[in-house]
């Protein structure tokens, strides 16, 4: 970590603190012996995953496994959630998002909903999430042994207010990373209940891992966009799709060039999801400049600015290290 970025990490702890539908099962036709060889680009031969499955994630660059979470462990993740949103905590560099058009919030009075909590590593409820062994082993068939939680999310997706807020625009996560190689990273994404298309998917086009880092910027949507929520231009709007309907537990495992985005909520409810980036500790980081990541570097940096006073200090590299956090094996680069 550079000494700029251990000094944010220190400075947000010290302004922060308080005075406290495709199947993960066998997807195809195909057998293959359980022997098969270290062929495959996008996952590693753990033991874990069958043939079919790895095959599976080669070719869609996504695989959904039911019900790998425990029940008990996604109540107490909502628990930690509501206790934040009630402002009972106060979470060092934890970023509470708000939907740009939802004025009702769920706990506090006079507020607007909480959409996303984004950087919960400091609270430990919530990543205990990112360690967990149900998770961590399908993790590693991604990344590797050595293995860092880069990115949380909480994602509390509100009920549309009419205005089609609650979308997320089709992106590929990679757009938002600074770092390197792309086919060492993963996200897992966990179902807090029943995820399906009228309260708001995810939406993935399978196989478009295999391509490149497209450009994004904000939709020119008429009801607005959620701060941060960057679009993938470019991309063919007929290719065909999957909506990834999914029970409380269900977590899916998708590759940071896949294209998703997820619908409208169009029930009454808030539909919750958590979720880490994971990146093998052997991935480096590289400067955007000149690249179609420019303006997400810039916008980044100018939120660490506005909130911690840094100035040119940082960079966004820094804004990734300090947030990092090795969950197994050795920190060897990031």
């Amino acid at each position: 970590m550079s000494r700029a970025a251990e000094r944010l990490r220190l400075l947000i702890n010290h302004l922060d603190r308080p005075p406290a539908d495709i199947r993960a099962e066998t997807t195809g036709a195909l057998s293959f012996n359980s022997s098969y060889p270290q062929r495959l680009r996008y996952s590693w031969d753990t033991d874990l995953l069958t043939p079919d499955q790895r095959l599976s994630y080669e070719e869609n660059g996504f695989i959904l496994i039911k019900n790998l979470v425990p029940e008990e462990d996604i109540d107490r993740f909502r628990s930690a959630f509501e206790r934040i949103c009630r402002q009972e905590v106060k979470v060092p560099g934890l970023m509470v998002m708000r939907d740009v058009a939802i004025a009702k919030s769920e706990f506090v009075q006079d507020q607007r909903a909480v959409s996303k909590l984004q950087d919960f590593q400091e609270d430990a409820e919530l990543f205990r999430y990112c360690n967990l062994p149900e998770v961590l082993q399908y993790v590693e068939c991604f990344t590797g042994p050595n293995i860092m939680a880069m990115h949380t999310m909480l994602i509390n997706k509100p009920p549309d207010a009419g205005k089609k807020t609650s979308r997320h625009p089709m992106h590929q996560d990679l757009h938002y990373f600074p770092f390197r190689p792309t086919d060492k990273i993963v996200c897992a994404w966990t179902a807090m209940e029943k995820v399906d298309r009228q309260n708001g998917c995810l939406v993935v086009l399978p196989g478009t891992h295999t391509g490149t880092l497209k450009e994004h910027d904000y939709p020119e949507w008429e009801g607005g966009v959620n701060k941060m929520y960057h679009g993938v231009r470019g991309y063919d709007p007929q290719h065909p799709r999957v909506h990834l309907e999914m029970e409380k537990g269900d977590t899916v495992f998708f590759h940071p060039l896949l294209i998703h985005g997820s619908g409208m909520n169009q029930t009454q409810g808030f539909r919750k999801a958590i979720s880490c980036h994971y990146a093998s500790s052997d991935c480096f980081y590289i400067d955007v400049k000149g690249t179609t990541q420019e303006n997400i570097e810039q916008e980044v940096k100018d939120i660490a600015n506005r909130k911690y006073a840094l100035g040119n200090d940082i960079t966004f590299q820094d804004t990734w290290a300090f947030r990092g956090r090795l969950v197994q094996g050795e920190r060897t680069s990031l």
